[in-house]
């Protein structure tokens, strides 16, 4: 039998939620619909997707690999009932957008790729640049739309942002790890670990004001601005990390395995979104890469 789109829809929801219970709430659906697909998935494809254990459900590698096809896959099904329902008057011109580091390689280069499918005559030129940055040149003119993280947005008066994507903060973990097996972690506990700290798109500045707001004074072993160094850092044991979920991978470069758990309280979450001069006139790129934009977030949330 030939898995569904709504499968894939069900699977993804899993893989980002961690647990069939949060993934069902997500997609207002029963649990047991949701682990039903999972289970007619695997046996279709002949692979172990997650692995189960009593805190809910860890990707497995080949589920990960098989994650970035199905994400593919739904996102070309978007694009081609798009093709069909948008208008296409807007067949050239220009497109000038902006991004933040933290936001470039895991939310811009999909949403790129599906736009340039749409349309491939626009001419779209991107600079990465912190927020404040890209802030000043959306005020300016300069440029169309940003996508960046949104929490910490300066000037609400004079732009306007639509949220695509909200992500919790949580705990990365080497394999065997003391906190691994712990129920319930709290901040404390993380407090008393070596962190490794990203120190791109306000996220030092974010972690440390949650870090001191629950009265907590980490020690700092490594600060890097480069993801990928975090998860070699951790995944060898040189720390741990405390990052929205958008950045995990379960795996570093070199293939070692990195844990991900919730800690216990209410945390803030990263919001991750697209943000334009309030009261412009947007052009019809502008508001096409926008539509795009929204069509993705559809898919990720299952809709």
């Amino acid at each position: 039998m030939a898995f569904t789109l709504r499968q894939l829809q069900y699977f993804i929801a899993v893989a980002e939620q961690g647990a069939v219970s949060r993934a069902a709430q997500a997609l207002s659906i029963s649990q047991s619909s949701v682990t039903e697909a999972i289970r007619e998935l695997e046996t279709d494809l002949g692979v172990e997707l997650f692995e189960r254990h009593s805190r809910g459900l860890a990707i497995t590698h080949k589920g990960h690999q098989f994650l970035r096809h199905a994400t593919r896959i739904l996102a070309g099904v978007s694009d081609a009932r798009q093709a069909f329902s948008d208008d296409k008057a807007a067949g050239g011109g220009e497109l000038h957008l902006g991004v933040t580091s933290l936001v470039a390689g895991y939310v811009l280069s999909d949403l790129l790729a599906r736009y340039r499918r749409a349309w491939p005559s626009v001419s779209v030129s991107a600079i990465e640049d912190n927020g404040d940055y890209l802030e000043h040149l959306l005020v300016g003119g300069e440029l169309d739309v940003a996508v960046m993280v949104i929490s910490n947005l300066r000037d609400r008066m004079a732009l306007q942002a639509e949220i695509l994507e909200v992500s919790p903060y949580r705990l990365w973990l080497p394999l065997g790890h003391r906190l691994v097996g712990e129920e319930i972690i709290s901040i404390e506990d993380v407090a008393r670990e070596p962190l490794i700290m990203l120190t791109i798109d306000e996220i030092e500045e974010a972690t440390g004001k949650l870090l001191a707001a629950l009265g907590a004074r980490p020690h700092v072993a490594f600060r890097t601005r480069s993801v990928e160094a975090v998860r070699s850092l951790v995944a060898t044991g040189a720390g741990v990390a405390l990052l929205p979920d958008l950045v995990y991978r379960p795996w570093s470069l070199e293939g070692d395995r990195i844990e991900s758990r919730d800690i216990s309280g209410s945390l803030p979450a990263v919001q991750v979104g697209m943000v334009w001069r309030r009261g412009s006139g947007l052009s019809a790129q502008a508001r096409n890469f926008i539509g795009v934009a929204q069509g993705q977030r559809a898919v990720r949330q299952g809709r």
